[in-house]
């Protein structure tokens, strides 16, 4: 399975997710590449779209190994099976963690044009990014989210490696993939364009005027 883009990819997963249609609902996208997915999907839900942001917190001198995530609001999943707290330096889960919460906040106040957040309590939310390998920033916003009292809460992808599919299927409500391909190296190796969405991109996603229905 191959998608164009990030809008094929999203029409494709819409797709997948239609038995939602008539639902008191709300589309989530993981920036930035989750925006441009879950817009088609919100559109076709006509459900309104909104973003989470939740950061990776890397291992010391590995910024791109995430050993955990954080997200604006401040809910934290750790991977303890991979690098045990009691492992790291003092005072570097405390400081790393800070660290990416604040630029979590600063980078969904920028995205939503200080909009404020849609309310989730009592809906169903679809949780949308534009792959999902690890899965750690996805498992701290599902954390996030039950955190809000939501009636139901959807993991939703084009494409899941399949021990996150599997991870997913025991902490959410409804888990929506494209593709579960049992050889997975990387999220892009799935796209034909899979170039890097801007934060203008992705903010432009959650313009009250970008919905097409």
């Amino acid at each position: 399975m191959i998608f164009k883009n990030r809008d094929d990819a999203g029409l494709q997963l819409a797709d997948r997710l239609a038995r939602y249609r008539g639902m008191a609902g709300v589309v989530l996208g993981l920036p930035r590449g989750g925006l441009p997915v879950a817009r088609p999907v919100a559109d076709a839900l006509k459900w309104p779209l909104d973003v989470l942001v939740a950061r990776k917190i890397g291992a010391p001198g590995h910024a791109e190994f995430a050993i955990g995530a954080i997200t604006a609001r401040g809910t934290r999943v750790l991977n303890e099976q991979i690098v045990p707290p009691f492992s790291l330096p003092a005072g570097y889960l405390a400081a790393k963690t800070a660290e990416q919460q604040a630029v979590a906040r600063k980078r969904e106040a920028f995205l939503r044009d200080n909009r404020p957040a849609v309310p989730l309590a009592g809906k169903t939310v679809i949780l949308v990014d534009d792959g999902i390998a690890t899965g750690m920033t996805m498992q701290a916003a599902v954390e996030d989210v039950r955190a809000q009292h939501p009636a139901r809460i959807v993991v939703a992808s084009p494409v899941m490696a399949p021990d996150a599919y599997e991870t997913f299927l025991k902490i959410a409500d409804d888990v929506v993939a494209v593709a579960v391909p049992d050889v997975f190296f990387a999220v892009g190796q799935f796209y034909r364009d899979f170039n890097q969405t801007t934060d203008e991109e992705a903010r432009d996603c959650l313009s009250p005027h970008a919905a097409s229905a």
